[in-house]
């Protein structure tokens, strides 16, 4: 298949067909000019060799002196001119075929002109008429695809659209993938305050019955549940908003996971699980103090639902120039491999859930790191537990 001339180079022909109708004109002026200089100086000569036949050697040696006379000297001389003679006087009739071969040159290169010019207008037509009707395609939901592949003055513009209209896309399927998760959020949020809302009315009606200290527990104990749901999905829905605004200081790591187990003492107790943690060579991140407690607490409570009694939750960190890594490991049974990809999403809660979990943990702690420049995965140790791994990066 052959490419088209490309239009940007089009300008090339109709200065080409100029440039060689100006060394055809200027080439036929000067044959004529010669001609007819030769043509009346050979009139004169022989006008006067006729009426002066005892002229003829001398009329032959002038025109040999006349020959080896400089150019500069033939062009300044205005001899006749003393004698009355003026230069229109001679060569009154100008040749005609001279004219006729200019007004030839001059038609073929309009001719060339605008055929050049109409061709440029009739590729440019086609070419906007293609970008439309690919615009057209995008507007009626089909996915359409420019042909044109070659560099013109339409490049630009056509990659401009394409960039514009991938990028149309990606805003569209992420609105649908946003309305659809919003879709799944309310169902899992209708599903989850369903349990313990179900469960604090059974109590008030059992309440009225003798003997019901008991259903006091349990709606204490729901209404609590109700409460966490609560601030973590008021914390989600900040994040998503971008109104979650974290400080940035330097957290010292042992200090950090020291604080997160404290607030879990009281559940690590009822449970026989101890939490370890090396004080080792100091380490630093920079993040939010507050917010980066609350991650590790949720991953550690994971650990500790997890555990058998009498366990431990081993935490460890590690310092390097691009990141801090901080892991945090139990002795339990270890993840699903069906679950691992999933540990991260709001409101899973796994194969085999335990606790009173509502499956936004994990999801809180990953977005809360990830908003401090870090990356969380989860995976199964060789010799048997589950691992957080975070890392938090220095740039």
């Amino acid at each position: 298949m052959n490419k088209p001339f490309p239009s940007k180079h089009l300008w090339i022909l109709p200065a080409a067909a100029l440039l060689i109708t100006a060394v055809i004109l200027t080439s036929a002026w000067a044959h004529t000019f010669r001609q007819t200089a030769f043509s009346h100086v050979s009139a004169f000569s022989e006008t006067l060799i006729h009426t002066h036949p005892e002229t003829e050697e001398l009329v032959l040696t002038t025109l040999k002196t006349y020959r080896e006379l400089p150019e500069k000297e033939l062009q300044k001389n205005t001899f006749l001119g003393t004698y009355g003679y003026r230069p229109d006087e001679f060569c009154q009739k100008p040749e005609k075929h001279l004219w006729i071969c200019t007004l030839i040159l001059f038609s073929a290169c309009g001719g060339i002109f605008f055929t050049v010019l109409w061709s440029e207008n009739r590729r440019n037509k086609a070419r906007i008429s293609e970008l439309t009707e690919y615009l057209e395609q995008i507007n009626r939901g089909h996915a359409g695809t420019a042909i044109q592949d070659t560099e013109d003055e339409f490049s630009m513009l056509q990659d401009e659209m394409y960039k514009t209209v991938t990028e149309l896309y990606q805003t569209r399927e992420q609105a649908v993938k946003v309305r659809k998760d919003f879709a799944d959020n309310l169902a899992n949020i209708a599903h989850q305050m369903k349990t313990p809302i179900t469960s604090a009315l059974l109590s008030c009606q059992l309440l009225k019955q003798p003997g019901s200290g008991l259903y006091k527990a349990q709606i204490e104990k729901s209404l609590q549940r109700l409460t966490v749901l609560e601030e973590s999905l008021l914390t989600l829905s900040r994040i998503d908003a971008g109104a979650l605004q974290l400080k940035h200081t330097e957290i010292d790591v042992y200090t950090v996971l020291t604080l997160a187990a404290d607030n879990l003492c009281d559940l690590l107790k009822d449970a026989d699980v101890h939490v370890e943690i090396p004080e080792k060579a100091p380490a630093s991140i920079c993040g939010d103090l507050e917010w980066t407690m609350e991650a590790l607490i949720n991953l550690m409570k994971n650990c500790m639902e997890h555990s058998p009694c009498g366990a431990t939750i081993r935490c460890d960190y590690t310092k390097n120039p691009l990141y801090t890594e901080i892991l945090i490991r139990d002795e339990g049974n270890g993840f699903d491999p069906d679950d691992i990809p999933h540990l991260f999403e709001r409101f899973y809660r796994g194969s085999h859930p335990s606790g009173n979990g509502v499956g936004i943990g994990l999801a809180l702690a990953k977005s809360i790191v990830e908003l401090q420049n870090g990356t969380i995965r989860a995976r199964n140790l060789p010799n048997g537990g589950a691992c957080f791994e975070i890392r938090i990066y220095s740039h």
